[in-house]
């Protein structure tokens, strides 16, 4: 079997360049052609070998990941799987590199030299396999977030729910979409992105700094309202009960990811029928598609993120093939096309104010 996918090692301890190394040489698609200590080194070994894929250790003497990172994507664009310790410094840098263009990342079990990193093995083969595919995106430009309350009362009657599955490329193209949404919008949000364990409060925090909707870790029996994001906790399936209410399920993984879109998406379209409105976006594998096609048939309103803008098309084309989506909306526009769906959703008599989106 021929060796298509070639690695580039980048990560300042010896022993964990090895490991990562043997690791993806066990995979018979995938050739690790060089290594790197620094970030200097990983530029210019980047620019001679021409790798599909580079995986680039967060924390590095000389050049620290995050400067690395943008210099590969300035000199020689590139896919990067980043890997981070689980700590809140590395995590913050970590959701900080997978908006300067990074594809994923592969969290260190236990801290910078990791001993037991073999329990992510398989992870980081499938991740690494699957950024030699992506699409490098150009980085959205994010404007000054109005947060403001929210001056309109809501009733029962005139909101309606959005649930949003987000996996690979997910982060960025979730923080453009949340920041382009009306403070306004009469709608709650529910979103789905896939995630390691002790990534998504640090997720919710970065994306409260740029949404006009705050966001928040969804927590068990909480009551859903509109103007607010919840967002699936990492190990946590996020379903909705028939009170309007939030409940956490610990049930076995979905397309062994968990939280499952899907789960999401068929729970909320029993509940919120046709006021349930269902986006998947970028992302690696299935999950989300059989979910949007039970949002449609139940009465919900479905588009899918455009192929072409994705990092990775695998989830909304999954949910393209079964009919599941209504539309295909390239991602620069899908927070304008939400915002016009929620007020046909409502049948609002006011002013949708969509010309003003930003």
């Amino acid at each position: 079997m021929e060796r298509w996918c070639k690695v580039v090692v980048v990560d300042d301890s010896a022993f964990m360049r090895l490991v990562i190394t043997r690791m993806l040489g066990e995979d018979p698609e995938i050739e690790v052609v060089g290594t790197a200590s620094n970030g200097i080194e990983a530029i210019e070994i980047v620019k001679t070998l021409r790798p599909s894929v580079v995986t680039l250790d967060v924390e590095m003497p000389e050049m620290d990941g995050l400067t690395t990172l943008e210099r590969i994507m300035k000199e020689c664009p590139t896919p990067v799987v980043m890997v981070s310790a689980l700590t809140k410094e590395g995590s913050e840098v970590t959701l900080k590199a997978l908006q300067l263009g990074a594809v994923d990342f592969i969290a260190k079990p236990s801290g910078s030299i990791s001993l037991d990193f073999h329990k992510v093995r398989d992870e980081l083969i499938l991740k690494v396999k699957a950024a030699a595919q992506a699409k490098p995106r150009p980085l959205l430009t994010l404007l000054p977030t109005i947060r403001r309350p929210i001056t309109v009362p809501f009733s029962v009657k005139d909101w309606a729910t959005i649930v949003i599955a987000a996996s690979t490329g997910g982060p960025a193209a979730v923080r453009y979409v949340l920041s382009q949404l009306p403070y306004d919008l009469p709608a709650a949000i529910l979103l789905v992105q896939h995630m390691p364990i002790g990534f998504t409060k640090f997720f919710a925090d970065n994306l409260n700094q740029v949404s006009n909707l705050p966001v928040r870790e969804a927590q068990d029996a909480e009551e859903i309202q509109p103007g607010k994001v919840y967002l699936a906790p990492a190990g946590f399936h996020l379903l909705v009960e028939r009170v309007n209410r939030l409940r956490l399920d610990s049930s076995p993984p979905l397309h062994n990811v968990r939280p499952a879109a899907d789960k999401t998406f068929e729970s909320a379209a029993h509940v919120f029928r046709g006021k349930c409105i269902g986006v998947v976006m970028t992302g690696m594998g299935s999950d989300g598609a059989i979910g949007l096609l039970t949002v449609r048939e139940l009465g919900g309103r479905t588009m899918v993120q455009s192929p072409e803008t994705c990092v990775l098309p695998s989830m909304p084309e999954s949910a393209l093939k079964l009919n599941a989506a209504e539309e295909s909306v390239p991602l620069e526009l899908l927070p304008k096309r939400i915002t016009e769906v929620v007020y046909e959703v409502i049948g609002s008599s006011r002013s949708t104010n969509v010309s003003s989106l930003r």
